[in-house]
């Protein structure tokens, strides 16, 4: 079987998402550390589902314990990324950090991010359709950074508030579509790099190994070694999310197919708008494990 294994990041959280996921010893450490019960009741709550403390903590370790119930049943995927947070579980599934360190960590860079928010508010705005030349300009009149890059006329901005609306505006009347994240801090650009550098503080500390699976990173291409592993998993706190680069190195590999483990299809359908030919599922879509395993099999070589 040859698969690429891709994670979710945050803002399409909600309480139905993966319906399976069985409550383990992961799931009921990180109930424990936020303090809830019940987690789906919890995202019940726009607010506290949109809190980048929870969100980052529930979301990295919900893909770990999905994983971690999946992967007896399937072999080994061929190439591993993940999407903004997503990449803490992404660098566990590759082998670089336990998933026990990366489920710890999610919080504190939460909280580095919080941090740095609170000197320097902001947020995320998604615009679809608005060609080069004009994201260019739009960006120039604004003042906002490139938060992520899913593709050419498909991207995320980030800045403070007051620009993301002035965006939004000549955006939109440009005939482009907008939508405001559910995020309170301008993630993946220069308002960030205080938290980027805190981050690798704690991230000194961390054993990392090399990843023994081909591991696509959002800041740095493919990770080879242990360094560089530590290097872009801080770096990309402050840096352009170039997931349509990370798409393109997991073509590359000749997977025979893609899944996305985490909260909604986001990923999946962009992947299979742009490879359409190698077919991708999200974890969100089946009822079991046993389902999925049986999707990733229908595919094997």
């Amino acid at each position: 079987m040859s698969f690429a294994l891709i994670f979710s990041g945050q803002g399409n959280q909600h309480p139905a998402m993966l319906p399976w996921l069985a409550d383990d010893g992961r799931v009921q450490q990180m109930r424990t550390r936020l303090g809830v019960d019940d987690w789906r009741a919890a995202l019940a709550d726009p607010d506290w589902a949109a809190n980048n403390a929870h969100a980052q903590t529930l979301l990295t370790a919900l893909a770990l314990a999905a994983w971690g119930q999946l992967a007896p049943h399937v072999s080994s995927p061929s190439v591993v990324a993940g999407y903004s947070v997503g990449e803490l579980a992404a660098f566990s599934a590759a082998g670089v950090i336990d998933s026990e360190v990366a489920a710890s960590l999610a919080p504190l860079r939460a909280a580095a991010m919080d941090e740095s928010a609170a000197r320097h508010p902001g947020g995320l705005l998604a615009v679809t359709g608005l060609a080069e030349p004009a994201l260019v300009q739009l960006r120039a009149v604004t003042g906002l950074a490139l938060a992520i890059r899913n593709g050419i006329e498909s991207v995320v901005l980030g800045g403070p508030g007051a620009a993301l609306e002035q965006a939004q505006h000549i955006a939109t009347g440009q005939g482009a579509q907008c939508t405001r994240l559910r995020v309170n801090v301008a993630s993946h650009t220069p308002w960030m790099q205080e938290a980027a550098e805190r981050f690798s503080q704690v991230l000194a500390d961390v054993p990392f190994r090399s990843p023994r699976i081909v591991l696509a990173s959002n800041a740095a291409d493919r990770i080879l070694d242990a360094g560089a592993a530590r290097t872009a998993l801080a770096a990309q706190i402050a840096r352009t999310v170039r997931w349509d680069e990370c798409m393109q190195n997991i073509a590359e590999r000749q997977v025979r197919c893609v899944l996305e483990v985490g909260p909604g299809q986001a990923l999946t359908r962009m992947w299979n708008q742009r490879y359409p030919d190698i077919p991708a599922r999200a974890c969100d879509d089946f009822r079991s494990a046993a389902a999925i395993a049986a999707w990733l099999q229908a595919h094997e070589d």
